[in-house]
């Protein structure tokens, strides 16, 4: 956050402390019982932002208000919570949020790399090669930066997906799970003045993403889609039935979706008439990431349960509704209940495994 507010940092300093901070987080991730590590984004400000530091043609001065413009929307409703979220949202106030104003092209190789290199090590020294990395799809880059070059939308989303297409292939090729980041595809649909109007603007990021992904195989990523994280009333999230059908003809053969937030741990029931796409999965969040609340196990395999009821045992993953902490130093959850959440998920999974196999042998 020092760097982002233009402090002079020790960056030998600050990547060291990069690569010790990853190693115990996946040291801890392992601990806690997960089978897929990441790095935490920990090499990342913002789980947005870091994107257009790694693209040409993008410049600074872009308020946090322009860049979240959906979230006004969704809490007018709510004028005593919008003074708490504005507290809570504080620490987003020194991230440097950006336009795009000329052509667009990917130089952040290094940094990847950094990322890359990091999370080599970070997986090894944890024991296992199984790791994802994190990446803005082209559809959130665009929804946080506004366009003052390309003609349309279209044009703009195009370039990003050439442009992202680099850093998703780099991924690839290093061995990890890809995971693409889309919580525009279901976030931001508070703006719209329809369901219909939401849907094209949902299909036009589905393209895109198809197309930056073109290179890859389906089973190697997966896409994170959620109505945004943490605590939010929520009476404006658009319903996972009206965007089910687009969400499942994106690449990614995995597929995750809140279910233990309070608004739609109910959408399991979409499933029961929406068949999966041969080969594709479900991620359903099993734990929530805007409550110190730590989940019961039962809980967990319930909602677990749930979903391979209507999607096949086979065709479910354990994952969380979000990630924990978006923006550095903005954190719902504090971290030991982190911890507790995640040995929570880990040990629904385990009752839910033997529910689902060991009582059928």
């Amino acid at each position: 956050m020092a760097r982002e507010a233009g402090a002079d940092v020790d960056e030998t300093r600050l990547r060291d402390r990069v690569r010790s901070a990853v190693e115990e987080v996946a040291r801890r991730q392992a601990a806690a019982g997960v089978d897929i590590l990441n790095d935490g984004e920990f090499g990342k400000a913002a789980y947005f932002t870091y994107a257009t530091e790694r693209l040409t043609g993008f410049v600074e001065g872009v308020s946090i208000e322009e860049a979240t413009g959906w979230m006004a929307v969704a809490i007018r409703d709510f004028p005593d919570f919008a003074e708490r979220l504005a507290t809570v949202m504080a620490p987003a106030a020194g991230i440097r949020l950006r336009a795009c104003e000329g052509p667009v092209s990917y130089v952040g190789h290094a940094p990847l790399q950094a990322d890359i290199d990091t999370l080599r090590v970070a997986a090894s020294a944890a024991g296992t090669t199984t790791a994802f990395l994190s990446s803005a799809s082209p559809g959130l880059i665009a929804q946080s930066t506004p366009n003052r070059h390309y003609a349309t939308e279209e044009d703009y989303l195009t370039a990003l997906a050439e442009a992202m297409r680099t850093e998703y292939e780099a991924i690839h090729a290093a061995g990890f799970v890809l995971q693409v980041d889309c919580p525009d595809l279901a976030m931001s649909a508070p703006a719209f003045d329809s369901v219909k109007d939401f849907r094209r603007h949902v299909q036009m990021r589905v393209e895109a993403l198809n197309h930056a992904l073109s290179g890859i195989p389906a089973e190697a990523v997966r896409m994170h889609v959620c109505w945004g994280g943490g605590e939010l009333p929520r009476t404006t999230d658009v319903g996972l039935h009206d965007i089910v059908d687009l969400l499942l003809a994106a690449k990614p053969a995995g597929v995750m979706l809140m279910a233990a937030n309070a608004r739609h741990a109910h959408e399991w029931q979409v499933f029961e008439d929406v068949k999966l796409p041969e080969g594709t999965y479900l991620i359903p969040g099993v734990i929530d990431i805007g409550s110190n609340v730590v989940e019961h196990p039962q809980v967990v395999a319930q909602r677990l349960v749930q979903y391979a009821g209507v999607v096949g045992r086979e065709n479910v993953v354990a994952g969380t509704d979000c990630g924990f902490g978006p923006v550095a130093g903005m954190s719902a959850v504090v971290p030991t209940v982190v911890w507790a959440k995640l040995e929570a998920m880990r040990d629904g999974a385990r009752i839910a495994t033997d529910r689902l196999w060991r009582s059928r042998v």
